[in-house]
């Protein structure tokens, strides 16, 4: 039987991921397939990888991601912060190290809405003085 030692999940922007932590060797699935694979860019697969190196624990744990919504930033983003908190609930020593570089508070930042009678968020029309 698969026991997950740690749980969490992680947000940003539109995209939710739902982190599981078991014991294993450093493999890291994100919705079935390989890290590697499912995000292209190796920025956002270091992104992902962060909260591990900094507590090093790359090798210890096999981490499981469902991942859903938003695009492949946000969706990195999410992943990030969600095996942040569950590394920090599985080890809470390493609680300290994980917030002192960021990787548990949630990023705020959000697409801002469009307003009507407008032409974007922040966009307006042309203004005409006659």
């Amino acid at each position: 039987m698969i026991r997950n030692l740690g749980i969490g999940t992680g947000r940003r922007k539109c995209a939710i991921a739902r982190v599981f932590v078991r014991e294993g060797s450093g493999k890291i699935q994100v919705n079935g397939s390989e890290l590697d694979k499912y995000f292209k860019q190796s920025e956002l697969v270091t992104l992902v990888r962060q909260p591990l190196l900094v507590t090093a624990a790359e090798n210890k744990y096999d981490v499981l991601i469902t991942v859903l919504g938003g695009g492949p930033n946000g969706q990195a983003g999410a992943c990030r912060h969600g095996v942040a908190r569950a590394l920090a609930q599985v080890d809470p020593t390493s609680h300290t190290a994980l917030r002192a570089n960021g990787f548990l508070t949630r990023d705020p930042r959000m697409v801002e809405r469009k307003k009507y009678g407008q032409r974007g968020a922040r966009r307006r029309f042309q203004f005409s003085k006659r």
